[in-house]
């Protein structure tokens, strides 16, 4: 199974669902003298550890299996009937913030992070969405601890994610920007990228304020972090990018932004760090797609798009793609760059990465070529033919949800939701968070066995019923 799914699915560590469910009563001995100390003497380019990253909390990854989301159903708290209860006194202690301690705190906001992500809490937190956002902003502002403030900023997200309230970002985005220029920690700085894209996109920023986000986030990417004291942080400009192309995918036209903004990912394309290339490669791939749109019904075919309607129609299973404008002046110099990451061969890469590059940056390459083909996870080439093809994936949700992704921005959203809600992604959906439901398409029903061992039922028929009945207005 090729790398582009375990970017998703896999975090490269095995964690067993006890563990996880766990995570949110670690020991704050983590919370060591180290991450409270200045960060003077950065290594450069390096991503935090796993001791790093469970310190700070900033990920509770689990050995997801590949190509299926069934992990994000087990819910460790689904047979406690008191997890509104519990839910409502962690709220308590939050906003109890003069009887509390730097431990107290850590462990509150654990607390409700995982009640937060494995429940759909917007009934609960209504009406107190403003003390809450205003309770995680002063634990980001003092940074008493990297993991107090790691876990407030987590909080913030699921607050911008579930209440669906349009004041979080005109409130938290002055903090999130200073927190991101001044902090003195890297982990910080990552986390608080990715949480003022969050808020951003869910809390009220409007089309205009999350272009100047884009902008902010491509500063950051085109400096190597220099722009926010954080040179060559692997991390940050990881977040960066990510958050730039989530954000990307809700902007309609790039036409001119487009140039400039493929030039400083082309550049990125030379790091060493894996996952620096991957995120913005798949940036690139956006904006090619981005290139083209669904044909106007008044629009007349031209021969030359006549010429690939058959592959056209084999490559999408939706209207015609018609070319609108040309996404970077270089092309070629762009493919040559992108086919080489799809067959380096560096002993100085790990085998893990190279395989990651060899997956990712083959199916990058194809959309570069035709932007009408979107993610596969499976790319060859035609000999005969010398044509590239491959599979769209599907994702497994649950037991029986499958969601198609044959579009660069589904995979780009995907990808962003995974990071927030992790194991409470199908809960969140299946439960009806308005913002994941206006992300995503609408997940179909698999084939049972129940399923096959019926009567004399078309596959199509099994396969076109939705599982939920909410649908992307851009499906």
């Amino acid at each position: 199974m090729p790398d582009l799914r375990r970017q998703i699915f896999e975090s490269g560590k095995t964690v067993s669902r006890k563990a996880a469910s766990r995570e949110s009563s670690r020991p704050t001995s983590r919370t060591n003298s180290t991450q409270n100390s200045r960060h003077s003497s950065r290594n450069t380019s390096r991503h935090p550890t796993d001791d790093d990253e469970d310190a700070g909390n900033l990920s509770d990854e689990t050995a997801w299996s590949l190509g299926s989301l069934d992990e994000l159903t087990d819910n460790p708290d689904q047979d406690n009937g008191d997890w509104a209860q519990e839910l409502g006194d962690r709220i308590q202690e939050i906003l109890d913030r003069k009887r509390s301690s730097v431990q107290g705190r850590e462990e509150t906001y654990a607390a409700f992070c995982r009640l937060a992500k494995f429940h759909y809490i917007e009934e609960e937190i209504r009406g107190r969405v403003n003390d809450l956002v205003a309770a995680f902003c002063k634990s980001i502002k003092f940074e008493s601890s990297v993991r107090e403030s790691t876990l407030a900023l987590r909080a913030l997200e699921f607050l911008a994610i579930t209440a669906f309230d349009n004041t979080i970002f005109e409130n938290a985005e002055p903090l999130l920007s200073r927190t991101i220029r001044d902090s003195t920690s890297n982990i910080i700085k990552a986390a608080a990228i990715h949480c003022l894209g969050t808020c951003s996109l869910f809390g009220g920023a409007g089309e205009d304020g999350i272009m100047d986000q884009m902008t902010f986030f491509l500063d950051i990417v085109a400096s190597d972090g220099q722009s926010i004291d954080a040179p060559d942080d692997a991390g940050s400009v990881t977040a960066a990018l990510q958050e730039w192309g989530f954000m990307a995918t809700e902007i309609e036209d790039l036409e001119s932004e487009s140039e400039d903004a493929i030039q400083i990912f082309m550049d990125q394309l030379n790091s060493s760090e894996a996952s620096v290339q991957v995120a913005a490669g798949e940036n690139i791939a956006l904006l090619y797609e981005k290139s083209y749109t669904p044909e106007e019904d008044d629009e007349a075919e031209d021969e030359e798009d006549e010429e690939d309607s058959e592959d056209e129609t084999a490559e999408t299973n939706g209207p015609k793609l018609v070319k609108r404008y040309e996404p970077y002046h270089n092309t070629h110099e762009l493919q040559q760059q992108l086919q080489s990451l799809a067959t380096v061969h560096s002993k100085r890469i790990s085998k893990r990465d190279k395989k990651s590059l060899h997956s990712n940056f083959a199916s990058i390459l194809t959309t570069v070529e035709n932007p009408r083909r979107g993610p596969m996870y499976n790319t060859a080439i035609d000999q005969d033919t010398n044509r590239h093809y491959g599979s769209k994936f599907t994702v497994k949700v649950g037991r029986e949800g499958v969601m198609n992704i044959d579009r660069w921005w589904k995979w780009i959203r995907l990808n962003a939701l995974r990071r927030m809600l992790q194991g409470g992604f199908a809960v969140h959906y299946f439960q009806g968070n308005r913002a994941v439901l206006d992300s995503l398409p609408v997940i179909m029903r698999m084939q049972t066995p129940s399923d096959r061992s019926g009567a004399k039922k078309s596959a199509r028929s099994r396969n076109t019923r939705h599982f939920a009945m909410h649908e992307s207005d851009e499906e």
